[in-house]
């Protein structure tokens, strides 16, 4: 058996929480104590958000842009998949008693994917207006007005297409390694020539997630988040959990979601279900017992 478990933000920082290394060291050994009905599968690859940590490396480099040249975003992602990736290191192989290995891992987009033209991935730091046109006009930039909390830099988030290093991914796997791998989504890259070039972009970690399972030949695509399971009408009075969907229904209720959370998750099960004929799973780390054993989370079968 081979499983993808795609980790939400929630198992790495918490509300109110500033996203420590002793906090995120906590919740991730909380949330590895819940995975343990996975970690006897044969071949297991764990994929992972980093959206607050990007933002805290932007943040670091817009502070001390005086004093240090600022990197491009797609090596904010690569930092981001080496600092989690230590941090899962760490957690998950004393509970697995098996080796973890993290690669970074490049994902290929099309330059010419239409999210290019128009960047929609909020990203970094907010500023006052002034410095935020500022910054628009000094490094060609797009900013938006973020929830009324400020200005922020707003990225492309393209399709993912060819995950990279899956040869290695593969090699690990058989290796008996479990494999941390695709943080943040991939970093985004384009062949150009011999050379891998990156983009300034972020791929949603979900999408990049059954991508690598499908290409893998998966069994399992298990996306945790802070819910247990989909609902219908979410926070109204009429808020209902999904236990299971076929494709037509996940097809259907989709649009209803929220676009920057719950819709990206059921459009990539779908995705993964579609390529497979295999069932994908949406839960919390603390349901992923129950969700194991038919009693809870939000199952898509073909």
């Amino acid at each position: 058996m081979t499983a993808v478990v795609a980790l939400g933000g929630n198992a790495l920082m918490r509300p109110g929480e500033r996203g420590t290394a002793a906090e995120q060291r906590a919740n991730l050994r909380e949330a590895f104590a819940a995975l343990r009905p996975l970690l006897d599968e044969r071949e297991l690859v764990v994929t992972h958000g980093n959206g607050p940590q990007v933002g805290n490396v932007l943040l670091r480099q817009e502070r001390a842009a005086a004093e240090a040249p600022p990197l491009p975003l797609y090596l904010a992602v690569a930092q981001t998949q080496a600092e989690i990736g230590a941090l899962i290191e760490s957690e998950l192989e004393p509970v697995a008693g098996r080796p973890v290995a993290c690669l970074l891992t490049h994902v290929l987009v099309a330059e010419d994917d239409p999210a290019f033209q128009e960047p929609t991935k909020p990203v970094g730091p907010f500023y006052d207006e002034q410095r935020a046109h500022e910054l628009e006009d000094e490094r060609g930039w797009k900013v938006v007005h973020d929830s009324g909390r400020g200005w922020r830099r707003v990225v492309p988030s393209p399709a993912p297409l060819e995950v990279v290093e899956l040869d290695a991914i593969r090699a690990l796997l058989a290796a008996g390694s479990i494999v941390v791998a695709c943080g943040g989504g991939g970093i985004p890259a384009a062949r150009r020539g011999a050379h891998l070039a990156g983009l300034d972009a972020v791929i949603d970690k979900d999408r990049a997630s059954a991508l690598l399972a499908r290409d893998l030949g998966a069994d399992r695509l298990v996306i945790l988040t802070e819910v247990p399971a989909v609902y219908s009408h979410f926070g109204s009075d009429r808020q209902e959990e999904l236990r299971e969907l076929s494709v037509e229904e996940a097809e259907a209720l989709a649009p209803e979601l929220a676009p920057g959370s719950m819709r990206p998750k059921v459009e990539a099960s779908l995705e993964f279900v579609l390529a497979t004929g295999h069932e994908a799973l949406i839960t919390s780390p603390a349901a992923l017992g129950e969700a194991l054993a038919g009693r809870g989370g939000t199952r898509i079968t073909p």
